[in-house]
Parts: structure tokens; sequence; C-alpha cells
């Protein structure tokens, strides 16, 4: 019986850290940046985007995982983005949920 153990590097988890520092100062500065309120959303949700996948993939060791378990793993984030983009115009659309002005 043959084993194959793939040994990978361990991660430089101080840079990793520091990643995840500069994320979070850049998030800091985008919520108090005079931009449009969609632009701060986008750009907010994007950086913690990015952020979990720095953890995901380094200190949850999914980077060096198959990638059966990584699929498994990101379908959830696919679909909560499908779920987001079909809700969010009739969460935001008022006609929607207010009552008929009567007339």
């Amino acid at each position: 019986m043959t084993h194959h153990t793939h040994e990978h590097a361990e991660p430089n988890y101080w840079m990793v850290w520091a990643a995840l520092l500069v994320l979070t100062l850049v998030e800091l500065w985008v919520a108090k940046a005079p931009m449009l309120k969609a632009a701060i959303i986008i750009s907010l949700v994007t950086l913690a985007l990015a952020k979990a996948a720095l953890v995901a993939g380094y200190f949850m060791h999914l980077k060096f995982e198959r990638w059966a378990l990584i699929l498994v793993v990101l379908s959830p984030l696919v679909l909560s983005g499908i779920l987001y983009v079909g809700l969010v115009p009739d969460a935001t659309n008022p006609s929607h949920w207010l009552p008929p002005a009567s007339p």
C-alpha cells in the first residue's frame, strides 16, 4: 500500500496577520470615506470576503486541501450571493412592502 503524504510549507502566519491588519485599516478608511453609500457597501463586502478567504485559506488550512472540500465550503457562499442579488431588489423597493395609498 502506497502512502502519499504531501508536505506543504508552513505558511508565514505573521504575513497573513499583517495582510488582515492592512485590510482592516482599509475597511476603516472606506467606512469614513466620502463616497456613495452603495460604493461603500460594495467595497466593505469585497474586503470582508478577501479577509474571509485569507482566514479560511491559511488559518483553516483550506489552501492545502483538495478541491472537492474547497467547493463544498465555497458553494454556500455562491448560493448566498445568488440569493442576495435575487432578493435585494424586492427588499429595497418600498412599493412591495408598503400598503397602497388610498385615493
